[in-house]
């Protein structure tokens, strides 16, 4: 077993030994630390990774593991966020059983699950084999379940099950795209295969037509995880029931593995001659999904229900840059990957400070946000500020490279993602505004909630990488996208 082997393995180890750890102490701060110390060493050995080893590579011995700068990537945006979540966490969760929002019984299941969530999304960015991606993709809704009911909530139970069946059900009609798939290459090399770098190889030798339904219904199934539209009624739902923290990992990672596995198909089928269709296919969900979730938002009263169906707006619009298939186009939808985490995650995390403050997040309930929680006030802003686009975001940086190369297919095109982005910046605004303004002659009847620095560390954290990407955008940054998008074979 070589270094990258080991390495691999200690991915699982590391996870089963800390989520075993957890699950044996009965310590709130030790449970806590220990789901700070995974996503620590999980940036640690990917970085490594990156730095000592000579990529693309496989792992375990096998071609069920492929590692490479895109799995790279995500692990380490997945990482960080759960590491800020992990911080987040810690008082967060001490006032939530304090104010019988969760049972202290439940500590145990809560960070065991976060823990077991983290390992399954590194393994899904790590999956060559799609049937292996399949299954690690249903695991992370699994778990994610779990975290969404955590709470006592009853109305939860429901948002977690509409999460699975919805998601679930159709993962199903994937599972038949990738039966199509491995009966063309048994057909095309004599041995049927779901490996995604041997698919790249034979993928030129595949039936146009076949892998086109083949597409469909993988699409269906990984579009319904990013809740990408007619697939997504669960989103708003299961964002707005799941804890602060959870709902930040949720948009920032498990969210993301939905259109990686939309992006790692599109790149197959880009050798057939079915890409045109599929194209057409992207773009036209992508638009739908962004104005449904445009028009939606303007009437929301709920925060965090404002902040999933953005959610939606974002991802068709990584959808539509799919489309457009350019090699420009695919660096920013990557970047867009990266930015949208941590605008969207800082989002929920300021969210969870109000809904701890108001016992709310509907719009109703909350007044005197700047004497109760100056800090949230602020960092919703910015975070509203940075998710529709306005300069010196990351956000703009992506949406202003996608729409330059969206007037490639069609200037239409470009007048309606303007359109839409007027939108829903329309109603984040109209939401800040109300929200923020909304003011009582007196606050003493109002209990205040203390906000330590654990809780506002991390989003602060998240809104300066935001910006500073904004400003600044780093040469090690801009060659690894490169070579993402290289390795994607898209020219």
């Amino acid at each position: 077993m070589n270094s990258l082997d080991i390495i691999l393995a200690l991915y699982a180890v590391l996870g089963a030994a800390i989520t075993v750890a957890t699950c044996l102490s009965k310590s709130h701060k030790t449970q806590n630390t220990l789901s700070m110390i995974l996503p620590v060493c999980y940036l640690a050995l990917t970085l490594y990774i990156l730095m000592a080893t000579q990529l693309p590579a496989y792992g375990l011995g096998s071609d069920y593991f492929l590692i490479d700068h895109l799995s790279i990537y995500e692990i380490l945006i997945a990482a960080t966020l759960f590491l800020l979540a992990a911080v987040y966490s810690r008082q967060y969760v001490k006032d939530s059983i304090f104010i019988h929002e969760m049972d202290e019984s439940n500590l145990r299941l809560y960070y065991a699950a976060f823990n077991m969530l983290l390992m399954a999304v590194v393994y899904v960015f790590l999956a060559d084999n799609l049937a292996l991606f399949w299954i690690l993709a249903e695991l992370t809704t699994a778990f994610s379940a779990i975290l969404i009911v955590i709470l006592n909530a009853p109305k939860n139970i429901g948002a977690a099950l509409k999460y699975i069946f919805i998601t679930s059900t159709c993962m199903l009609f994937a599972f038949i795209g990738l039966i199509l798939i491995f009966t063309l290459t048994e057909d095309l090399i004599g041995v049927g295969t779901l490996n995604w770098s041997m698919l790249m190889s034979v993928a030129g030798g595949l039936s146009p037509g076949i892998m086109f339904a083949a597409f469909i219904f993988t699409f269906v199934g990984f579009a319904a995880k990013s809740g990408i539209v007619p697939f997504h009624a669960w989103l708003p739902t299961a964002y707005s029931k799941a804890p602060g923290p959870i709902s930040a990992i949720l948009s920032g990672t498990v969210t993301t593995i939905g259109v990686y596995g939309i992006l790692r198909m599109y790149t197959i089928v880009a050798q057939t001659a079915a890409i045109g269709k599929i194209q057409i296919l992207l773009i036209a969900f992508g638009v739908i999904s962004m104005i449904i979730a445009a028009l939606t938002m303007l009437r929301e009263p709920n925060l965090k229900k404002l902040i999933g169906y953005s959610s939606i707006e974002h991802m068709g619009f990584v959808l539509v840059g799919l489309g457009i298939g350019t090699s420009v186009a695919m660096f920013w939808v990557v970047f867009y990957f990266l930015a949208h985490a941590f605008t969207k995650s800082s989002l929920f995390l300021s969210a969870g400070i109000i809904k701890h403050q108001y016992g709310s997040v509907r719009l109703e309930y909350i007044k005197n946000v700047f004497q109760l929680q100056s800090f949230a006030g602020w960092s919703l802003i910015l975070g509203a500020f940075s998710i529709i686009g306005m300069p010196v975001s990351a956000i703009f940086l992506a949406k202003l490279g996608i729409l330059a190369q969206s007037t490639l297919v069609s200037p239409v095109l470009t007048v309606v993602l303007l359109t839409v982005f007027l939108f829903a910046a329309a109603a984040f605004g109209v939401f800040m505004i109300k929200m923020l303004s909304r003011k009582e002659d007196s606050t003493a009847d109002v209990p205040y909630f203390h906000v330590g620095w654990g809780m506002k560390i991390p989003i602060a954290i998240l809104l300066a990488i935001v910006f500073v990407l904004g400003l600044f955008f780093p040469e090690q940054l801009t060659t690894l996208l490169n070579t993402i998008v290289s390795e994607l074979g898209v020219t």
